[in-house]
């Protein structure tokens, strides 16, 4: 068997016994429940070729301006500048702590531990205690659950307060992410349409928020943290009902006509929630496949992200292409600095981007296929 080059960084490095004992538990657990897929599954599709030295470049670079514009509080910011606190901008943070880990950087001994720990902390301090909302809205909500996801069960609790005189709202990675679930479910009961907005009290519903909730859940869920069935069926249901069987996928109200971006989310969450037999995936697939050279609009950054995954899932050789066409033009936008402008903050391009060459490592648990 062939492994990853991340994969092997990480098991070259000094893992204490926790951390490989969850890798291990959770090969042999993904082995057991899909035999056959995994036999019959390209090993290149499961742990990739050699990373392209053009991703390599982008990523280091793009890591090295995390490091230098990281706030006190261990947060980044969704200012134009990139600098400031991260109250306020869970998501970003939790986009950064995701671009850290999708390269194999190891969160107790590596290189970056220090910077994953204080955007752990800066996500849980940042949490209401009470209803477990991740704030500034439920997008950011649901990009800071997705980012906790990934790392718990890799990052030890100890480690994430260690040394730090400040321990307000002090809680475990496991203890922030149950309170985020239920702060998602909870608003999810309250909307009518079984889905969200952008705020948790909203009873109105997007498909581009939901995705970023969904996404969310969905990491969570996979990680091991209890997520209500009954909250993952009626999403997965909002989303069917919001794509046509030719694959347009509705922005609010009623299915069809949305843009490109919603036909990727809607592809992404359809596959990581099962549901690739339903009658919309065959037309959600045909238009992702026929998006491969979309620029992406006034959203390139939010659109590359979640184009990265929806093809990888639907169509690997249509994805291989895509990534091709991406990293060149990455390599082209990235400034001298590493970080990538955008009209959210040079944080959030500069992960955005970097997570949409991830899938080169095949690291990440919720990247998997």
């Amino acid at each position: 068997m062939r492994f990853s080059p991340a994969l092997l960084q990480i098991i070259s490095v000094n893992l204490n016994t926790r951390l490989l004992c969850i890798g291990l538990l959770s090969i042999a657990f993904s082995t057991a429940s899909l035999p056959g897929l995994l036999c019959a599954q390209d090993t290149e599709l499961r742990f990739g070729e050699d990373v392209p030295t053009e991703v390599e470049d982008v990523y280091q670079r793009g890591l090295n301006w995390l490091v230098e514009n990281q706030a006190e509080d261990g947060g980044w910011s969704g200012s134009r500048s990139g600098r400031g606190g991260g109250v306020g901008n869970s998501g970003i943070t939790g986009m950064c702590i995701m671009a850290f880990l999708a390269s194999g950087e190891d969160p107790n001994f590596g290189k970056y531990h220090k910077n994953i720990c204080a955007a752990v902390r800066s996500i849980i301090r940042g949490q209401d205690q009470k209803t477990g909302y991740l704030p500034g809205s439920m997008y950011h909500h649901g990009f800071a659950m997705l980012g906790l996801s990934e790392v718990y069960g890799v990052l030890d609790d100890d480690l994430v307060w260690q040394g730090e005189a400040d321990t307000k709202n002090k809680r475990t990675i496991g203890e922030a992410l149950e309170l985020a679930v239920r702060c998602a479910t909870t608003s999810q009961k309250n909307n009518q349409w079984g889905a969200w907005r952008y705020s948790p009290e909203s009873n109105d519903a997007d498909t581009s928020v939901s995705g970023a909730v969904l996404m969310g859940l969905l990491a969570a869920r996979n990680a091991g943290i209890k997520v209500p069935d009954e909250s993952m069926d009626k999403a997965l249901e909002y989303f069917q009902k919001m794509t046509t069987k030719q694959g347009s996928v509705g922005y609010s109200g009623i299915g069809g006509g949305g843009s490109k971006n919603l036909q990727a989310i809607s592809t992404l969450v359809l596959s990581i929630g099962h549901r690739k037999d339903v009658e919309q995936y065959e037309g959600l697939t045909r238009q992702v496949k026929g998006s491969i050279e979309y620029p992406g609009n006034s959203y390139p950054y939010y659109f590359r992200y979640y184009m990265a995954q929806a093809l990888f899932q639907a169509d690997f050789d249509s994805w291989k292409k895509w990534n091709r066409l991406t990293m060149r033009q990455l390599k082209d936008q990235q400034s001298d600095d590493g970080s990538f402008k955008s009209s959210h903050g040079e944080a959030y391009g500069t992960a955005m981007s970097m997570l949409a060459l991830a899938l080169n490592y095949r690291f990440l648990p919720i990247y998997e296929r």
